[in-house]
């Protein structure tokens, strides 16, 4: 385990638990409070801690909060949640948590089915934000993706909601089942480790997931990821994208094809020797890119006038 994810982890953080419309959410927050806020969410079936090694890196000039969705993680399930629902959740952890108090407003970074979720935010309260930076969410041509599904790749949020949640009879037998979607290698595989014990928890003698499997009914009823190209475009607010250079969901013509959607003004970056998991392959070529895609935005903030 190398020294920079040790001394990550060492950044002090708070961990808690706030409660959204009735909903335990759970999250950490790194720096000062005083500092531009950040919100950081993840992918489907993941959860806050595949932050906890990349936030400590923008702490240093910034209140960080990463928190996990409702129904994955430590975060409990929120009944009949939709899209507009999991939007209003985010605005809400925002706002519970103080991030629209100050003159800065919030930056999102999320993840995958995160960053469709901060989509929702901003179509619901993009005046309360000061943009988003979606992390290698799934974009793809109508018929690029139609020939995915043909070939049975399944979409972010999909599964069998009425299949019991897997047991497993001790933790190795659990860890050996966990895997990435889409199936990849990682970069660090001690960070493949970090994640699956943070995804399973101890239920009696046995171990299980962390996630609720309801999450997949309520999924399924969301709008197809055919238009998420075009909704991308079309949502108010300031926009990035980050993206690995070897994923399987957002490709080198996944970034033309925003262009000729209308999206010529959102940056988009590209993580050398990364696929869909930025995190988990390149994570300090991702802060980097974090970073500068942050400095760039603070730097054309519009000046307050002077009184």
């Amino acid at each position: 385990m190398p020294d920079w994810f040790r001394e990550a982890l060492a950044v002090p953080r708070e961990e808690g638990f706030i409660d959204i419309d009735g909903t335990r959410i759970h999250y950490f927050r790194w720096g000062d409070r005083s500092h531009p806020p950040i919100l950081m969410t993840h992918g489907f079936l993941a959860h806050a801690r595949c932050f906890a090694f990349i936030a400590p890196f923008l702490a240093g000039d910034h209140h960080v909060i990463a928190y996990d969705l409702s129904g994955m993680g430590d975060s409990a399930n929120r009944p009949g949640c939709d899209a507009n629902a999991r939007g209003a959740e985010m605005v809400g952890v925002a706002e519970a948590l103080g991030l629209f108090d100050g003159p800065a407003k919030p930056v999102i970074i999320a993840h995958s089915f995160g960053a469709s979720v901060g989509l929702t935010a901003l179509v619901l309260a993009a005046e309360r934000f000061s943009g988003l930076i979606l992390c290698d969410m799934m974009v793809l041509r109508p018929e690029v993706l139609a020939e995915r599904n043909r070939q049975g790749n399944s979409h972010p949020g999909s599964g069998d909601p009425d299949k019991p949640q897997r047991r497993y009879p001790d933790y190795p037998t659990a860890r050996s089942r966990y895997v990435l979607s889409p199936p990849q290698a990682v970069g660090e595989a001690f960070l493949m480790d970090y994640m699956a014990f943070h995804s399973l928890r101890r239920s009696g003698e046995e171990w299980t997931w962390k996630f609720d499997p309801e999450v997949f009914r309520q999924n399924d009823a969301e709008p197809g990821w055919h238009e998420m190209g075009k909704r991308l475009v079309a949502v108010p607010g300031r926009k990035a994208i980050v993206y690995g250079a070897e994923s399987l969901l957002f490709t080198a013509d996944s970034a033309a094809y925003v262009r000729e959607l209308g999206g010529t003004d959102i940056p988009i970056i590209a993580i050398p020797k990364a696929r869909h998991h930025l995190m988990l392959d390149q994570p300090l070529a991702f802060v980097t890119a974090l970073r500068a895609t942050l400095a760039i935005w603070q730097a054309n903030e519009p000046m307050c006038p002077t009184l």
